[in-house]
């Protein structure tokens, strides 16, 4: 499904606002789905078919990917968004890299597409605070840019940690050196080398290291006449002439130059948007199934209607990750965005399991705001959560144990989603009518279940992360942040249900403790990351959000001392009728 034209500049808002509006246009999008389902947005589209243009394989960041993978990733490490907007058109990301590349604009360096999104930074640099995007031009005024990232590369050498305003700095100079890396025709790396399949690729200038001139003469020849037809604006010569270049250049080395099978696909993947239809889906199946559940309508008809549509959704779930996982040969757990993926679609199918175990659809309830919003949250943030498909470090080359320890481990994460959100909707009780949480006892109940299936899961996965840490590093537990965190959640998690079992709190203090237990999972998976930035498992850092989880959290917790104060405020009052009593409330108005 193509890009709406609300996305072209909707980084430029505010975070709140922008995720206001994003939500708002995917309702949009879900009641227009079939009209728009085969549909194109015309401003999106440039004369040229860039198709074949995008299927050519080039080698950056370690692996091969088609050139449509490479320009959606570079605008977005540009730009912070999906598109560009420049002398007054939106360009495709491929149309930019070959503008770009063949210097078709000598303006390109004046226009304003590097993104600048830290407010100090920009005001240390002398920039206007109110923008994010700047020229090349206008960067390479800034003076200061080049000292800060002197200071952050010495705070390097000495195995420190820069603060956000040089890591913002380091990032800014990354995409000044990316653009000009383009733009020179460095990054250019279409030739395959003869023999070795993990070779470097060349640029074509660069051809006779491995071939001779008679033998790349044809590919040259197609290089040229594929610039001429773009420039020409010549659509069907361009992709005739860029088709061919392909097959002059696996013709050089059919043997490691990849299938079209794999272009296509990691094509697919990128256009199919399979995580953001899954999620109007399960928009749907919210509003049918929660107003239906809401309001106590009749019959099962609008929640059949909405099981449906979170199993269509489930389907393009599925459908997105199955592609990921064949383009990358391995399971999408290994950055944060894979595994925000992951957990959300975990989160369903536990939901799922669980609602055909006890047939209630308070699970489903509790599931898909979960899923909707680790979905929209991936969509929204792509410089902090980066959906690349990078190649493994060394640590994480064994598939066997990166499935079963990482796919055990995040599927607790999951796990305990469900318990927050099903706790949140028995907290809501609580705070709306207490006198009606009388019928709650099965709600209880079931929260209780689930605990126990996401405290099983975390279990095995740390231990199984044990012996894969003995595998890898020789040993099996070395109180790595990673490894601590894991076991304070599991014992957060286990103390919830002994004293539960142990009768030191009641069924309020269990739904209390599924709350504030999952601030460990938030740190375990988020924090020592995104937080700490310390320990051997250094493939998963990152940083960034740390204000927006910090909100999230804030506001939670004033959710939870509400509820607390609710219930004491309910509980004096039985007291003061005489009625001492710690069972479920009933008379209370």
């Amino acid at each position: 499904m193509s890009a709406l034209p609300y996305e072209q500049g909707i980084h430029r808002l505010p975070v709140i606002r922008r995720f206001a509006l994003h939500f708002l246009v995917m309702i949009l999008r879900l009641i227009l789905f079939l009209v728009l389902a085969g549909s194109s947005v015309a401003s999106l589209e440039a004369a040229l078919d860039f198709k074949q243009w995008e299927l050519l394989p080039i080698q950056e960041g370690g692996r091969t990917k088609p050139i449509d993978t490479f320009a959606q990733e570079t605008v977005v490490r540009l730009t912070g968004g999906s598109t560009i907007t420049a002398f007054n058109r939106t360009w495709r990301p491929s149309e930019f890299i070959l503008s770009l590349l063949l210097d078709t604009n000598r303006e390109w360096g004046k226009e304003p597409i590097l993104l600048v999104s830290y407010h100090p930074l920009a005001e240390k640099l002398r920039l206007d605070p109110q923008r994010h995007l700047f020229s090349l031009e206008e960067l390479g005024h800034a003076t200061a840019l080049e000292q800060l990232v002197k200071e952050a590369h010495e705070v390097r050498d000495t195995d420190g940690k820069p603060d956000l305003l040089h890591q913002e700095a380091e990032d800014v100079a990354g995409r000044m050196s990316l653009f000009a890396h383009i733009e020179s025709g460095d990054a250019f790396l279409i030739v395959p080398p003869q023999e070795n399949p993990n070779g470097i690729w060349l640029l074509p200038p660069d051809f006779a290291k491995f071939y001779t001139e008679s033998t790349f003469d044809p590919v040259k020849q197609n290089l040229q006449s594929m610039a001429s037809a773009f420039l020409a604006q010549d659509a069907l010569a361009f992709s005739s002439h860029t088709r061919e270049l392909r097959f002059g250049l696996r013709s050089l080395s059919p043997q490691i130059y990849p299938n079209e099978s794999a272009m296509e696909g990691e094509r697919l993947y990128n256009h199919l948007h399979a995580f953001d239809d899954a999620s109007f889906c399960y928009i749907l199946g919210l509003i049918l199934i929660g107003l239906s559940l809401l309001f106590g309508l009749k019959g099962n008809r609008a929640r059949i209607i909405g099981l449906i549509a979170t199993g269509v959704g489930l389907v393009f779930h599925i459908t997105g990750i199955v592609l990921r996982c064949w383009i990358g040969g391995r399971p999408p757990v290994t950055n944060m965005y894979e595994s925000m993926v992951w957990v959300s679609i975990g989160v369903l199918v536990i939901s799922l399991f669980f609602f055909l175990r006890y047939r209630t659809w308070v699970y489903l309830l509790a599931a898909l705001p979960v899923s909707i919003t680790l979905l929209m949250i991936v969509g929204q943030f792509p410089l902090i959560l980066s959906k690349n498909i990078d190649p493994l470090v060394p640590v994480l080359r064994n598939n066997y144990w990166l499935t079963v320890h990482v796919l055990t481990i995040t599927l607790s994460y999951a796990t305990f989603f469900l318990a927050m959100g099903l706790a949140h909707i028995i907290l809501f009780r609580y705070l709306r009518k207490p006198e009606e949480t009388a019928a709650d006892t099965d709600m209880h109940f079931w929260l209780y279940r689930v605990l126990q299936l996401g405290v099983l899961l975390l279990a095995a996965g740390t231990i199984l992360g044990g012996v894969w840490a003995n595998y890898s590093w020789g040993r099996f537990w070395g109180w790595d942040p990673k490894e601590t965190w894991a076991l304070i959640t599991l014992l957060c998690y286990v103390l919830v249900l002994h004293g539960r079992l142990a009768g030191w709190w009641n069924d309020f203090g269990l739904v209390i403790g599924s709350v504030i237990c999952f601030l460990s999972v938030v740190m375990a998976w988020y924090g020592v990351n995104f937080v700490l930035g310390t320990g051997l498992h250094s493939y998963g850092f990152g940083y960034g959000g740390q204000s927006y989880v910090i909100g999230i959290v804030g506001v939670d917790l004033v959710f939870v001392i509400a509820s607390i104060l609710r219930y004491q405020r309910v509980l004096s009052l039985r007291k003061s009728v005489g009625n001492l009593s710690t069972e479920p409330l009933t008379e209370i108005s």
